[in-house]
């Protein structure tokens, strides 16, 4: 028989950790007598981050007796209280590999229903003060799980379980766990386990992910149900190779083209519509190298590839390229990367863009008109004038050959020679209110990419208009946004070298941020170190289980203490636990 041992509730405090605030309920304290259970929580309860817990579905958090017992063997510790492992039921009985996703309990006057794992998180280290706690829930097949409230009632400690039915295709919550999480996935069982209704819609849209990769595809790896980022195809080449620039040409009165080519004349390996490709200048000898990302604007081809680069005011490597490459010259290339790329599928599309974020969404376009011609595409581009205009006449040329296709293009500050309904369509900015007045189809697959607000501002209106959140693809230029899940949002500092000494160790560049530091050996990570350079990082567990923080790795190599669960993808990094063994380059 299994028996509530005792009810915890703790409310969102603020706690200092690493030098910063976290805001958690992670501490939850016995109480004492009945407490009513309800929709969303126990009375007296609450959850710090409503992103990771708490909602519907993860009402209330289990744990049990025997995983006490357990962790006090394994750690070697006596300080436990009830509560410990952020639990509102401390129970005795129900052990994770026996209780399955979907069986229903009575618990005094309230039913519940369980609905899916603990999700790893570094709170749960934070309250016992031990770090690696995240992955050892994990490896260890003792993660606790959530219930679902079905009927509101008060319950107490010392109250019998009870339990009411069989959760369909009994599948453990130890097993549901590892299917996420280990690296032994059988796709037999993920079907399984999507076909339970009781399981949560976070997970089930995790293992519709693993599901949707291809099974055995060459160079697949990763875990695309934790980070969709991180199942990208192994990269064509490893590391940088030299590209001999043949045609320079200027796309607006900012941007200009590079065309690159394989020096020998060898075919290059194709690149997918949409990524982008990493290089590496030396504008001077000596000096340090500048590490940047642009995206690969041209079509397909194995002849060579196209880039677009805008000249930034303070941009030392766009000003550079812009006033030294000159056809015949080289540059040093990474191989082509990111997931911002053309989905397969007949269904409409639409590309919509502001100023040189076009430049991605003109590969697809190319793709489009070279390959679905039929496909209903719909071209939307903002631009200040005319002269910021990049690839006018080549997008026409394109679109005269998509029979289905539909063009608004915008200028906020036309000139006297940009001619309306020549030129441009509409006077005034790409934005919400002109997606309004069209009629974009609901089916279709749209693809944004220019600055932040621009793209939230469309990414709004695209919703309204009754487009699934899912079918709305975005391309962040420079630092992408950052996870730091419980702590509050501040103003980011521009990046910069570390505070104190410079170290001696390999040098690490952070692409997106324009930062080249060396690495000194106090810091414990590599997330560590971006973190003190004010680097826009994303974590949750920081252990090496949850893969929130994984990265592409340009070029380079490292090693991990401690040890990930599961290895990232050929070609990527698990920063949340890494070092350099060398000089790296990360996609930051």
């Amino acid at each position: 028989m299994a028996t509530l041992v005792s009810v915890n509730v703790g409310l969102p405090k603020d706690v200092r950790w690493q030098g910063r605030t976290v805001r958690t309920a992670v501490w939850k304290q016995p109480v004492t007598g009945p407490r009513t259970v309800r929709r969303l929580n126990i009375d007296g309860d609450g959850q710090g981050d409503l992103g990771g817990h708490g909602g519907e579905m993860r009402a209330v958090m289990v744990y049990q007796l025997d995983s006490y017992r357990h962790w006090q063997r394994v750690l070697g510790r006596d300080d436990f209280s009830y509560g410990q492992f952020g639990e509102n039921f401390t129970v005795d009985g129900l052990p994770d590999d026996e209780v399955c996703i979907g069986d229903r309990y009575r618990i005094g006057g309230a039913v519940f229903e369980v609905t899916q794992p603990r999700v790893t998180c570094y709170r749960v280290g934070l309250r016992m003060d031990e770090p690696r706690l995240p992955a050892l829930l994990v490896t260890h097949r003792r993660p606790g799980f959530y219930l679902r409230v079905l009927t509101e009632g008060e319950v107490e400690a010392g109250q019998e379980i009870v339990k009411l039915s069989d959760g369909p295709g009994r599948m453990t919550v130890a097993e549901v766990d590892g299917l996420l999480y280990l690296p032994e996935r059988p796709r037999d069982r993920i079907a399984r386990a999507l076909g339970i209704d009781a399981l949560s819609p976070g997970w089930q849209s995790s293992f519709r992910a693993l599901l949707e990769q291809p099974d055995h595809a060459p160079g697949a790896a990763g875990n695309p149900g934790l980070n969709p980022e991180g199942a990208d195809p192994r990269p064509a080449w490893d590391g940088f190779r030299p590209l001999t620039v043949t045609a320079v040409a200027a796309e607006s009165d900012s941007i200009v083209s590079l065309c690159l080519a394989d020096p020998d004349g060898r075919p290059l390996p194709p690149a997918a519509p949409g990524q982008y490709l990493t290089v590496r200048l030396v504008p001077e000898a000596g000096a340090a190298p500048l590490v940047r990302s642009y995206s690969l604007s041209g079509p397909p081809s194995a002849e060579g590839y196209r880039i677009s680069v805008k000249r930034e005011a303070e941009g030392a490597a766009s000003r550079w390229i812009h006033a030294h490459v000159r056809a015949g010259g080289e540059l040093a290339a990474a191989a082509p990367r990111g997931s911002f790329t053309l989905r397969p599928g007949a269904g409409p599309v639409v590309l919509a863009s502001a100023g040189v974020g076009a430049t991605p969404v003109l590969a697809m376009l190319h793709a489009l008109a070279d390959t679905r011609p039929d496909r209903e595409v719909w071209w939307l581009h903002g631009a200040r004038h005319g002269g910021d205009h990049p690839f006018a006449a080549e997008s026409r040329r394109l679109l005269a050959r998509l029979p289905d296709s539909h063009v608004r293009i915008c200028y906020s500050a036309p000139r006297p020679q940009d001619r309306e309904g020549v030129d441009y369509t509409d006077r005034g900015r790409l934005s919400a209110a002109v997606l309004a007045r069209l009629d974009l189809p609901a089916d279709a697959d749209a693809y944004l990419c220019g600055p932040s607000a621009f793209m939230a501002d469309l990414t709004g209106a695209l919703t309204a208009t009754g487009l699934a959140r899912d079918r709305i693809h975005t391309e962040v230029f420079g630092a992408g946004p950052a996870l730091t899940p419980g702590i509050a949002a501040a103003a980011a500092p521009r990046p910069h070298p570390p505070a104190g000494p410079a170290g001696d160790g390999p040098a690490v560049s952070f692409v997106r941020s324009g930062l080249t530091v060396p690495w000194r050996p106090e810091f414990g990570s590599l997330l560590e170190m971006a973190e003190a350079c004010g680097v826009a990082v994303r974590w949750s567990c920081r252990t090496g289980v949850c893969r929130t923080c994984e990265t592409r790795l340009m070029e380079g190599a490292v090693s991990y203490d401690p040890a990930p669960v599961e290895a990232p993808a050929p070609g990527n990094a698990l920063v949340c636990c890494a070092r350099p063994d060398a000089d790296v380059v990360l996609d930051l």
